[in-house]
Protein backbone atom coordinates (compact mmCIF):
# COMPACT_ATOMS: atom_id res chain seq x y z
CA UNK A 1 0.00 0.00 0.00
CA UNK A 2 2.92 2.72 0.82
CA UNK A 3 4.48 2.21 -2.70
CA UNK A 4 1.22 2.62 -4.21
CA UNK A 5 0.64 5.81 -2.23
CA UNK A 6 4.16 6.88 -3.03
CA UNK A 7 3.25 7.05 -6.87
CA UNK A 8 -0.20 8.33 -6.40
CA UNK A 9 1.95 11.56 -4.97
CA UNK A 10 4.65 11.62 -7.01
CA UNK A 11 2.29 11.46 -10.07
CA UNK A 12 0.95 14.44 -8.38
CA UNK A 13 3.99 16.10 -7.75
CA UNK A 14 4.41 15.49 -11.53
CA UNK A 15 1.25 17.06 -12.72
CA UNK A 16 2.00 19.76 -10.64
CA UNK A 17 5.12 20.44 -12.66
CA UNK A 18 3.88 19.96 -15.82
CA UNK A 19 1.40 22.68 -15.14
CA UNK A 20 3.62 25.20 -14.38
CA UNK A 21 5.54 24.46 -17.70
CA UNK A 22 3.85 26.67 -20.37
CA UNK A 23 3.60 24.23 -23.08
CA UNK A 24 1.64 21.89 -21.03
CA UNK A 25 -0.91 24.20 -19.55
CA UNK A 26 -2.86 23.22 -23.47
CA UNK A 27 -4.59 20.23 -23.31
CA UNK A 28 -3.08 17.84 -25.89
CA UNK A 29 -4.31 18.44 -29.17
CA UNK A 30 -6.50 21.34 -27.66
CA UNK A 31 -7.01 24.99 -30.39
CA UNK A 32 -8.54 27.92 -30.11
CA UNK A 33 -12.23 27.57 -31.59
CA UNK A 34 -14.75 30.53 -32.31
CA UNK A 35 -18.10 29.46 -30.74
CA UNK A 36 -20.40 32.65 -30.95
CA UNK A 37 -19.95 35.35 -33.43
CA UNK A 38 -21.40 38.47 -34.66
CA UNK A 39 -21.55 40.95 -31.17
CA UNK A 40 -20.04 44.90 -31.28
CA UNK A 41 -17.69 44.52 -28.36
CA UNK A 42 -17.48 41.29 -25.86
CA UNK A 43 -16.79 41.47 -22.76
CA UNK A 44 -16.79 40.09 -19.12
CA UNK A 45 -17.37 36.16 -19.67
CA UNK A 46 -18.71 34.25 -16.50
CA UNK A 47 -19.98 30.65 -15.97
CA UNK A 48 -22.90 29.68 -14.65
CA UNK A 49 -22.52 26.15 -13.19
CA UNK A 50 -26.34 25.23 -12.26
CA UNK A 51 -27.65 25.47 -16.21
CA UNK A 52 -24.31 25.09 -17.59
CA UNK A 53 -24.21 28.37 -19.55
CA UNK A 54 -22.13 30.93 -19.99
CA UNK A 55 -23.23 34.80 -19.86
CA UNK A 56 -21.15 37.32 -21.18
CA UNK A 57 -21.14 41.26 -21.70
CA UNK A 58 -21.75 42.76 -25.45
CA UNK A 59 -21.33 46.49 -24.30
CA UNK A 60 -22.19 49.34 -27.27
CA UNK A 61 -25.51 46.68 -27.47
CA UNK A 62 -26.29 47.05 -23.92
CA UNK A 63 -27.00 43.23 -23.81
CA UNK A 64 -25.64 40.17 -21.66
CA UNK A 65 -25.32 37.30 -23.95
CA UNK A 66 -25.85 33.58 -23.00
CA UNK A 67 -24.02 30.78 -24.92
CA UNK A 68 -24.52 27.18 -24.15
CA UNK A 69 -23.03 23.73 -26.01
CA UNK A 70 -26.95 23.02 -26.68
CA UNK A 71 -28.04 25.85 -27.78
CA UNK A 72 -25.54 27.96 -29.09
CA UNK A 73 -25.85 32.17 -28.49
CA UNK A 74 -28.60 34.00 -27.77
CA UNK A 75 -29.57 37.04 -25.31
CA UNK A 76 -29.77 36.74 -21.68
CA UNK A 77 -31.09 40.09 -21.02
CA UNK A 78 -30.91 43.85 -21.12
CA UNK A 79 -28.31 45.62 -19.02
CA UNK A 80 -26.84 49.04 -19.54
CA UNK A 81 -23.75 48.49 -21.03
CA UNK A 82 -22.27 46.03 -18.24
CA UNK A 83 -18.82 45.10 -18.41
CA UNK A 84 -17.22 42.67 -16.17
CA UNK A 85 -19.31 40.01 -14.61
CA UNK A 86 -18.77 37.37 -11.38
CA UNK A 87 -20.83 35.17 -9.24
CA UNK A 88 -21.52 35.54 -5.30
CA UNK A 89 -21.73 32.57 -3.37
CA UNK A 90 -25.40 32.24 -4.01
CA UNK A 91 -24.63 31.81 -7.90
CA UNK A 92 -26.15 35.22 -8.39
CA UNK A 93 -24.51 38.06 -11.42
CA UNK A 94 -22.87 40.68 -10.58
CA UNK A 95 -22.56 43.54 -12.59
CA UNK A 96 -20.18 46.44 -13.73
CA UNK A 97 -21.81 48.90 -15.43
CA UNK A 98 -20.71 51.50 -17.28
CA UNK A 99 -23.69 53.50 -18.68
CA UNK A 100 -25.21 53.32 -15.32
CA UNK A 101 -22.26 53.85 -13.43
CA UNK A 102 -22.97 51.41 -10.63
CA UNK A 103 -22.15 47.80 -9.45
CA UNK A 104 -25.53 45.37 -9.43
CA UNK A 105 -26.52 42.37 -8.31
CA UNK A 106 -29.08 40.54 -10.46
CA UNK A 107 -31.36 38.79 -7.89
CA UNK A 108 -33.47 35.23 -8.47
CA UNK A 109 -36.73 37.10 -9.05
CA UNK A 110 -35.05 39.03 -12.13
CA UNK A 111 -34.88 42.81 -10.17
CA UNK A 112 -31.41 43.89 -9.47
CA UNK A 113 -29.85 45.78 -6.01
CA UNK A 114 -27.08 48.38 -6.89
CA UNK A 115 -24.24 47.49 -4.72
CA UNK A 116 -22.42 50.60 -5.15
CA UNK A 117 -22.69 53.57 -7.50
CA UNK A 118 -21.70 56.66 -5.78
CA UNK A 119 -18.44 57.30 -2.48
CA UNK A 120 -18.54 60.41 -0.44
CA UNK A 121 -21.58 61.21 -2.58
CA UNK A 122 -19.92 61.59 -6.24
CA UNK A 123 -21.20 59.35 -8.61
CA UNK A 124 -18.74 56.58 -9.57
CA UNK A 125 -16.93 56.74 -12.87
CA UNK A 126 -17.94 53.72 -14.80
CA UNK A 127 -17.18 50.04 -12.96
CA UNK A 128 -15.15 47.94 -14.86
CA UNK A 129 -14.40 45.02 -13.78
CA UNK A 130 -14.86 43.08 -10.06
CA UNK A 131 -13.67 40.03 -7.84
CA UNK A 132 -15.06 38.61 -4.89
CA UNK A 133 -13.22 37.20 -1.40
CA UNK A 134 -14.86 34.97 0.72
CA UNK A 135 -14.77 37.34 3.84
CA UNK A 136 -17.07 38.81 1.76
CA UNK A 137 -16.27 41.88 0.05
CA UNK A 138 -16.04 42.51 -3.30
CA UNK A 139 -13.13 44.85 -4.82
CA UNK A 140 -14.02 46.57 -8.03
CA UNK A 141 -12.28 48.75 -10.72
CA UNK A 142 -13.23 52.03 -11.52
CA UNK A 143 -11.53 53.93 -14.29
CA UNK A 144 -13.68 56.01 -16.79
CA UNK A 145 -14.01 53.88 -19.94
CA UNK A 146 -17.67 54.14 -20.95
CA UNK A 147 -18.05 57.50 -18.84
CA UNK A 148 -20.32 59.91 -20.37
CA UNK A 149 -20.90 63.49 -18.63
CA UNK A 150 -18.55 65.07 -16.47
CA UNK A 151 -16.08 63.23 -14.09
CA UNK A 152 -17.41 63.46 -10.03
CA UNK A 153 -14.77 61.49 -8.41
CA UNK A 154 -10.79 63.23 -8.80
CA UNK A 155 -9.30 59.94 -9.59
CA UNK A 156 -9.74 56.32 -11.29
CA UNK A 157 -9.35 53.95 -8.40
CA UNK A 158 -9.64 50.60 -7.17
CA UNK A 159 -12.88 50.07 -4.65
CA UNK A 160 -13.49 47.57 -1.75
CA UNK A 161 -17.23 47.42 -0.62
CA UNK A 162 -18.13 45.14 2.27
CA UNK A 163 -21.52 43.43 1.24
CA UNK A 164 -22.57 43.06 4.56
CA UNK A 165 -22.02 46.41 6.35
CA UNK A 166 -22.31 48.21 2.62
CA UNK A 167 -18.69 50.39 3.57
CA UNK A 168 -17.30 51.64 0.43
CA UNK A 169 -13.65 52.52 0.20
CA UNK A 170 -10.99 53.36 -2.08
CA UNK A 171 -7.96 50.79 -1.42
CA UNK A 172 -6.00 52.03 -4.62
CA UNK A 173 -5.08 55.63 -5.89
CA UNK A 174 -2.28 55.37 -7.83
CA UNK A 175 -3.16 53.86 -10.75
CA UNK A 176 -4.14 55.48 -14.07
CA UNK A 177 -6.58 53.35 -15.77
CA UNK A 178 -7.25 50.25 -13.74
CA UNK A 179 -8.93 47.50 -15.55
CA UNK A 180 -9.06 43.54 -14.66
CA UNK A 181 -8.91 42.13 -11.00
CA UNK A 182 -8.49 38.80 -9.76
CA UNK A 183 -7.45 36.79 -6.74
CA UNK A 184 -5.11 34.34 -6.18
CA UNK A 185 -6.49 30.73 -5.02
CA UNK A 186 -5.60 31.35 -1.58
CA UNK A 187 -6.49 34.83 -1.68
CA UNK A 188 -3.49 36.10 -0.16
CA UNK A 189 -2.98 38.09 -3.10
CA UNK A 190 -4.49 40.50 -5.60
CA UNK A 191 -3.51 40.89 -9.00
CA UNK A 192 -4.43 44.33 -10.47
CA UNK A 193 -4.05 45.72 -14.22
CA UNK A 194 -3.65 49.10 -15.39
CA UNK A 195 -3.76 50.19 -19.07
CA UNK A 196 -1.50 52.73 -18.58
CA UNK A 197 -1.53 56.84 -19.00
CA UNK A 198 -5.02 58.29 -20.46
CA UNK A 199 -5.87 62.33 -20.98
CA UNK A 200 -9.35 61.15 -19.30
CA UNK A 201 -7.28 61.05 -15.83
CA UNK A 202 -7.68 64.37 -14.42
CA UNK A 203 -4.34 64.59 -13.04
CA UNK A 204 -1.99 65.05 -15.97
CA UNK A 205 0.79 63.63 -13.60
CA UNK A 206 -1.19 59.98 -14.62
CA UNK A 207 -1.43 61.01 -18.57
CA UNK A 208 1.47 59.14 -19.30
CA UNK A 209 2.00 56.33 -16.66
CA UNK A 210 3.13 53.16 -18.19
CA UNK A 211 0.89 49.64 -18.24
CA UNK A 212 1.36 47.31 -15.49
CA UNK A 213 -0.02 44.78 -13.93
CA UNK A 214 0.51 44.85 -9.93
CA UNK A 215 0.47 41.52 -7.33
CA UNK A 216 -0.45 42.91 -3.94
CA UNK A 217 -0.19 40.97 -0.73
CA UNK A 218 -3.39 40.66 1.48
CA UNK A 219 -3.08 40.61 5.08
CA UNK A 220 -4.84 38.23 7.60
CA UNK A 221 -7.44 40.89 8.14
CA UNK A 222 -8.74 40.84 4.35
CA UNK A 223 -6.80 43.97 3.53
CA UNK A 224 -4.59 44.99 1.43
CA UNK A 225 -0.78 44.67 1.77
CA UNK A 226 2.58 45.78 -0.33
CA UNK A 227 3.28 45.31 -3.70
CA UNK A 228 5.14 42.06 -4.50
CA UNK A 229 5.67 42.73 -7.62
CA UNK A 230 4.70 44.64 -11.11
CA UNK A 231 4.89 43.37 -14.39
CA UNK A 232 5.60 46.25 -17.01
CA UNK A 233 2.85 45.38 -19.19
CA UNK A 234 -0.69 46.05 -20.06
CA UNK A 235 -3.92 43.32 -19.59
CA UNK A 236 -7.62 43.99 -19.66
CA UNK A 237 -9.77 41.33 -18.29
CA UNK A 238 -7.51 38.41 -16.14
CA UNK A 239 -8.63 34.87 -14.70
CA UNK A 240 -6.94 32.36 -12.07
CA UNK A 241 -6.25 28.83 -12.37
CA UNK A 242 -5.70 26.43 -9.40
CA UNK A 243 -2.01 26.70 -9.60
CA UNK A 244 -1.83 30.28 -8.76
CA UNK A 245 -1.23 30.88 -12.72
CA UNK A 246 -2.55 34.51 -14.04
CA UNK A 247 -4.48 34.95 -17.35
CA UNK A 248 -3.82 38.23 -19.22
CA UNK A 249 -5.65 39.51 -22.63
CA UNK A 250 -3.51 42.32 -24.47
CA UNK A 251 -3.01 42.38 -28.20
CA UNK A 252 -4.38 39.56 -29.71
CA UNK A 253 -3.28 37.29 -27.04
CA UNK A 254 -3.51 35.76 -23.64
CA UNK A 255 -0.35 35.77 -21.96
CA UNK A 256 -0.16 33.33 -18.55
CA UNK A 257 2.21 34.04 -15.80
CA UNK A 258 2.79 32.38 -13.17
CA UNK A 259 2.74 33.27 -9.49
CA UNK A 260 6.41 34.72 -9.22
CA UNK A 261 5.37 36.75 -12.54
CA UNK A 262 7.12 35.08 -15.17
CA UNK A 263 5.78 34.91 -18.37
CA UNK A 264 4.87 30.77 -19.05
CA UNK A 265 2.67 30.84 -22.23
CA UNK A 266 1.19 33.22 -24.69
CA UNK A 267 -2.22 31.90 -26.77
CA UNK A 268 -2.85 33.70 -29.90
CA UNK A 269 -6.47 34.73 -30.81
CA UNK A 270 -7.72 36.22 -34.24
CA UNK A 271 -9.49 39.05 -32.93
CA UNK A 272 -8.08 40.58 -29.31
CA UNK A 273 -9.26 39.32 -26.28
CA UNK A 274 -10.58 41.88 -24.19
CA UNK A 275 -11.39 39.19 -20.93
CA UNK A 276 -11.32 35.20 -20.11
CA UNK A 277 -12.70 33.10 -17.68
CA UNK A 278 -12.83 29.27 -16.90
CA UNK A 279 -16.07 26.99 -16.90
CA UNK A 280 -17.47 23.65 -18.13
CA UNK A 281 -18.04 21.12 -16.01
CA UNK A 282 -14.57 20.69 -15.11
CA UNK A 283 -13.33 24.25 -15.22
CA UNK A 284 -11.10 23.17 -17.88
CA UNK A 285 -12.44 25.55 -20.66
CA UNK A 286 -11.16 28.55 -20.76
CA UNK A 287 -13.27 31.02 -22.69
CA UNK A 288 -12.20 34.15 -24.00
CA UNK A 289 -14.10 37.17 -25.32
CA UNK A 290 -12.92 38.81 -28.25
CA UNK A 291 -13.89 42.03 -30.05
CA UNK A 292 -17.04 40.53 -31.76
CA UNK A 293 -17.00 37.02 -31.04
CA UNK A 294 -16.48 34.47 -28.05
CA UNK A 295 -13.81 31.82 -28.07
CA UNK A 296 -12.39 28.44 -25.94
CA UNK A 297 -9.81 26.63 -25.93
CA UNK A 298 -9.51 23.72 -23.00
CA UNK A 299 -6.60 23.67 -21.06
CA UNK A 300 -4.82 21.20 -18.56
CA UNK A 301 -5.05 23.33 -15.40
CA UNK A 302 -8.30 23.95 -14.08
CA UNK A 303 -9.76 27.42 -13.34
CA UNK A 304 -10.37 28.93 -9.77
CA UNK A 305 -14.43 28.18 -8.88
CA UNK A 306 -16.86 30.87 -7.60
CA UNK A 307 -16.22 31.74 -3.85
CA UNK A 308 -18.41 30.23 -1.26
CA UNK A 309 -18.64 32.53 2.21
CA UNK A 310 -18.55 30.88 5.35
Amino acid sequence: MRWLIAIVLLACGLDHALAQEGGSLIAPGAQVEKIAEGMKFTEGPVWLPEPGVLVFSDIPNSKWMQWSEAKGVSVYRDSQQANGNILDDQGRLIACQHAARNVVRLEANGTQTVLADRYDGKRLNSPNDAALRSDGTLWFTDPPWGLEGPAELPGHWVFRLDLKSGKLEPVVKDLAMPNGIVFSPDEKRLYVADTGGHPKHPDPAFHTRPASIRCYEIDGAGRLGKIVWTIDAGSDGMAMDQMGNLYTTHGKHVIVYDPSGKERKRIEFPEGPANCTFGGDDYKSLFVTARTSLYRIRMSVAGVRPVKNP
